[in-house]
């Protein structure tokens, strides 16, 4: 048989899009040109592969069993046939995309460019804002970087534990829990709360951790930031629940105070995720590093 890998390409690319346009924007080669792949493909291998339902296409029994060894060795191919060169910091030139937390932005962004800049001065990292919906940027390779609380799932992403911080009550000065000897569930409840969610959301573990105890607590609002949820603290009664690292740096400044949270709540994590299309990329590992030691740093300090 005379092999094509530029078909094992299309493969998978055509198992992950499931659709013939999705593959074909991922490999920048035009919709016919992914049809007669997927033609090619579907005479070498005996089966229909991508089947219509609708307006959608499902990919057969056959597709859905080959699809992880499809990767696989993909992944093994572009290993073999990528060659190795060393990596000279000093004259690299490019650019990052770091999907970031907003606040793991502000605690350990600055630290991560200073370093960067002071080994590779040719590279340029572009922060960009998480969206309200999950995103693919990881598999399409439109982001380089991700930090943020989740734990990716899927088997193709890979994700770093780099720190964690426990849970804090951030309230303005004077407010009155801070005229309490000790702030108690029952207080902290009977507050009123402003949530920080980018997909708006009004409830977290926080208020399953209240319901334990039988207490419910009222959330007048969410915000999509901590910044912009502190700038309502700042000027209200309300309170935010935050972890304590992102939120260091700022309260004194906003003339906020820190309390403690009187409820059993694990701590926030950190997680640190890439594609594995770049473990062997010397530059990006570099980064990975550097990342590593600012969000690591950062959140112990």
């Amino acid at each position: 048989m005379q092999l094509d890998l530029n078909l094992l390409a299309a493969f998978d690319a055509l198992l992950e899009e499931g659709s013939v346009a999705g593959a074909a924007a991922r490999l920048h080669v035009t919709a016919p040109a992914m049809s007669r792949s997927l033609g090619r493909i579907r005479r070498t291998t005996g089966d229909q592969i991508l089947v219509r339902t609708g307006r959608t296409m499902t990919p057969t029994p056959y597709a859905i069993a080959v699809r992880e060894q499809v990767h696989d060795l993909l992944q093994q191919v572009q290993g073999v046939l990528a060659p190795s060169r060393e990596l000279d910091l000093g004259t690299l030139e490019r650019t990052f995309t770091l999907r970031w937390h907003d606040s793991l932005v502000a605690l350990g962004g600055p630290a991560l460019l200073a370093a960067v800049r002071t080994e590779a001065p040719g590279v340029r990292l572009r922060f960009v804002a998480e969206s309200s919906v999950d995103t693919p940027g990881l598999r399409r390779g439109e982001v380089d970087l991700e930090a943020n609380a989740n734990r990716p799932s899927a088997p193709d992403i890979r994700a770093e534990h780099v720190g964690e911080t426990r849970l804090v009550v951030v309230v303005r000065r004077g407010h009155p829990l801070t005229r309490v000897p000790a702030v108690t569930a029952e207080l902290y409840a009977g507050a009123e709360h402003i949530a920080v969610s980018r997909r708006g959301n009004l409830s977290n573990a926080v208020d399953d951790a209240l319901a334990r105890l039988a207490l419910t607590r009222r959330v007048v609002a969410a915000a999509p930031t901590e910044a912009a949820a502190l700038e309502f603290v700042r000027g209200s009664d309300l309170l935010v629940t935050a972890p304590e690292a992102t939120t260091r740096s700022v309260v004194e400044v906003l003339g906020l105070v820190v309390l403690p949270l009187p409820l059993e709540l694990p701590s926030a994590a950190v997680y640190l995720s890439w594609h594995q299309r770049y473990d062997t990329d010397h530059a990006h590992t570099w980064l990975r590093g550097l990342a590593r030691t600012a969000l690591t740093d950062a959140a112990r300090s």
